[in-house]
């Protein structure tokens, strides 16, 4: 038998019964080899997705930023979004007075033509617009009531004896006033006249297509506002000059004087008629009352007296 050379394994050491046997612990993994560094040409691509993203992060908040500042700001005040005023007066808010106690409505559920305004007369007055200054000519006493003879002076002397005899015997309790001029100088004058009952107002006959005023010896139908009255018939609540008109308890007519010549002064003429409360407003202003600014105050008008 031939002898072989190899060694023998050296025998393990001998455990003691009953003792575990503890094994070596494994040799710690070799570490990952550096990465290579990026070449040239891989740092200039990283720097420039670099600048894109900071770029895009800086456009991003400018932008919300603006379109925050747009949301914000007033539309007057946006270049290219401003609304060029139409010439209408800024009126305080509008509130109708409280009724006395016990008092009925000014308007009465499905009864047209018999409505009975409790509240006071004078609280029924349509308040001056701002910037304007009162009327000092206006022969309103404290309270802003004026005598009939005060009232009259509005229309042509030779028709005055008439009209004031109508007054007399037609039911006319009280007559309130209130006027004002604004900046561009047209005067306006409302007042309301009260009567015992709405067949009084029927009767009163100051504020008609022939109704001869102060300097305006003849009157004619208002063409634009009639022109928005036949467009709608059957309608009970338009909107002239960007207000509701509420046409279902208040009569209106306007009238004006031809436009004058030369730059004269031109007169214009809204009748209300509302239950027992008749409201004639006169405007007038040196070279021709606008349009905007007349509709506008015999609408608010209308709505205090509805």
């Amino acid at each position: 038998m031939t002898e072989q050379n190899t060694a023998d394994p050296a025998p393990e050491a001998a455990v003691p019964a009953g003792e575990p046997r503890v094994q070596a612990p494994a040799p710690d993994p070799a570490p990952d080899p550096a990465p290579a560094p990026a070449a040239p040409k891989d740092r200039r691509k990283l720097y420039a997705a670099l600048r894109w993203t900071a770029a895009a992060a800086v456009f991003a908040a400018v932008a919300s930023g603006v379109a925050y500042g747009i949301a914000g700001a007033e539309r007057t005040d946006v270049p290219g979004l401003s609304t060029e005023s139409d010439g209408r007066w800024t009126y305080p808010t509008l509130s109708k007075p409280a009724l006395p106690a016990g008092a009925a409505p000014a308007v009465p559920e499905g009864s047209r033509g018999a409505e009975t305004h409790y509240a006071p007369l004078t609280g029924l007055l349509l308040p001056a617009p701002e910037g304007s200054a009162p009327d000092a000519g206006l022969k309103a006493d404290a309270n802003q009531l004026v005598s009939a003879d005060a009232f009259l002076e509005e229309y042509a002397p030779d028709g005055r004896a008439k009209l004031k005899t109508e007054l007399e015997y037609e039911g006319l309790r009280q007559i309130a006033a209130r006027g004002w001029t604004t900046p561009d100088g047209t005067r306006t004058r409302v007042y309301l006249l009260r009567f015992h009952a709405a067949g009084f107002v029927d009767a009163f006959h100051g504020c008609t297509y022939d109704t001869r005023l102060t300097g305006a010896p003849a009157l004619e139908t208002d063409a634009e506002w009639s022109a928005v009255r036949s467009s709608q018939p059957v309608v009970t609540d338009q909107h002239v000059a960007g207000y509701p008109v509420g046409l279902g308890s208040t009569d209106i007519s306007l009238y004006q004087e031809p436009r004058p010549a030369g730059g004269d002064e031109q007169t214009r003429l809204g009748c209300l008629q509302a239950g027992d409360v008749q409201a004639v407003i006169v405007q007038t202003r040196k070279g021709g009352v606008a349009t905007v600014p007349f509709h506008q105050t015999v609408i608010l008008q209308s709505q205090l007296l509805s």
